[in-house]
Order: structure tokens, then sequence, then C-alpha cells
């Protein structure tokens, strides 16, 4: 599963060190070398401005710092590739860590400025924060919390397809958390407005930072109440139940939580 891995240490200082790996963004695309390597030491950082390094921590020892590109223009033998095609490719623990690097740089890089005076903002001593002096306004990277969540009813589980997902393969049911709402509560709506059912029961699962941009996935299995299916077209383009017997969506690499969620209630031989 896409996680930082148990080597990493974060880091809130810069560090010296003479052969750093670095993890430099254009949007969400990283800079890699033609044969899938990360630039290291100097390498890549030509056209990168020292101001716009931040730490990111120490992996196994070693020194990481991200920061972004304004043109997607990459230096020779480099190109710019997106997380997403570098999953499953890209050893999984300097993934990992390209995913936590993704978030600071794009925090860093939509930050420079402060979002209610303006002002250039500066650094904050000892957090992850950008801070204005000229208004006082403190920006820390942005976390979007979010909600999975698999219903059960007797041997049977719920999935759906989303409407606006990439890849046409039936989920659990998941949505962004409102202002105000605790993440019992999004599961409740959430569910009632995509497929017209009621819950109880819930149960933690897991949960999993995911860099598409800035999530939070919080997973929860949860047990059927009441209620007919009935979706919200503008979100699902079907839900159904599936059990014993049934045909289940194509195993998938344990990436996301997602995909553990599922398989951790699949029949077995399904």
């Amino acid at each position: 599963m896409l996680q930082t891995p148990a080597s990493f240490v974060p880091l809130l200082t810069a560090q010296a060190h003479p052969n750093p790996i670095n993890f430099i963004f254009h949007g969400a695309r990283l800079l890699v070398r033609a044969d899938g390597a990360l630039p290291q030491g100097e390498g890549g950082l030509q056209a990168i401005d020292a101001a716009r390094l931040h730490p990111v921590g120490l992996l196994a020892g070693r020194y990481c710092q991200t920061a972004w590109a304004d043109s997607e223009a990459a230096p020779p033998g480099y190109a710019f590739t997106s997380l997403r095609a570098l999953l499953g490719v890209m050893d999984a623990d300097l993934v990992g860590v390209a995913a936590r690097a993704a978030q600071i740089a794009e925090w860093a890089r939509t930050h420079r400025y402060c979002g209610a005076c303006a002002a250039p903002m500066a650094l904050v001593a000892g957090q992850r924060c950008f801070g204005c002096p000229a208004c006082g306004m403190v920006a820390y990277p942005r976390i979007s919390p979010a909600m999975m969540v698999l219903i059960r009813k007797g041997d049977q589980v719920l999935l759906a397809l989303h409407a606006a997902a990439a890849s046409k393969r039936f989920t659990p049911l998941a949505g962004f958390l409102e202002a105000g709402e605790t993440i019992e509560e999004a599961v409740h709506r959430e569910v009632f407005e995509e497929v017209g059912l009621r819950v109880h029961n819930l149960r933690y699962f897991g949960s999993q930072s995911w860099p598409f941009p800035h999530s939070l996935m919080i997973a929860f299995s949860a047990d059927y109440l009441d209620g007919e299916i009935r979706v919200d077209p503008s979100e699902i383009a079907e839900a159904r139940w599936f059990g014993p017997g049934d045909e289940w969506p194509e195993r998938v690499p344990h990436i996301s939580v997602s995909s553990l969620l599922v398989d951790a209630h699949r029949p077995p031989g399904s």
C-alpha cells in the first residue's frame, strides 16, 4: 500500500548533505531520469531556486528535499512523470516519500503570498507552516479528509461504479467531509446521498494519505440498516450487491486502502 516507509524520519529543518535525494515537481508530475531514477546530488537542480527547496526527511539516513519547477522543460536525460504512473514501477519506499514530498511542494508553491493581504509569506521556525508578517495569517499544508465505507448486508457487500472515476471498477463508496462534520456523520450522509441507504454499526478499518492531490482516506465497514438502492447519477453510475457466487471486481495490487478493504471482505475463491 502507498505509505511512508518505516525507515523514514520527517524533518522540518533543512540539512547540509553532499548527496540528497531530490523530489522536483511540475504540477503533479515528478522529475525522474530516463531510467526511472530520481535526481540526486545536484542533478536536476540547475534551474531550481535554492529558496524553493524544502526539507522532507531522511530515508534510511539519506536526506530528502523537494521543490517545484515553473517550466515542464526537463534537463537532458530527465522527464516529468505522474506519480500514478510510478506506482508499482519505482521502488515503493521512494514513491511513499514522493507522495509526501508532492504535498509539501504544492503547499509551498501555492503559499508564496498571503491569501488575505497578498504580502509575501515567510516560513515559521520549527513548524511546517507559512506565516504572513503583515497580517498574521498562517497556512499549514492542506489535508482533505475523505471517508470510505464498505456496506455489509448478510454475506453481501455493496460496491459502486463512481461516475467520475478514471478507472471503471466497482469500489466502496467514498466522499469528502464537509465543514463541521464528524467522519461518522459524513459516512451516513454520503451513503444516503449516493445510494439512498441507511447504515449502522460503523467499524474503523484503516486510513491512508493519498496525494492526489492532498487527501486523507479514512475507511470503514458498516452494516446495512434499511432502504433500497437509489443512485445519484451525478455521483454513481451503478451500485449493486456482491456476494458468494457473484463475479467480483478483478483483484488489483494493494496500492490503496480501497483494495485492502474490498479484499478483506471478498469471499474465498472470488
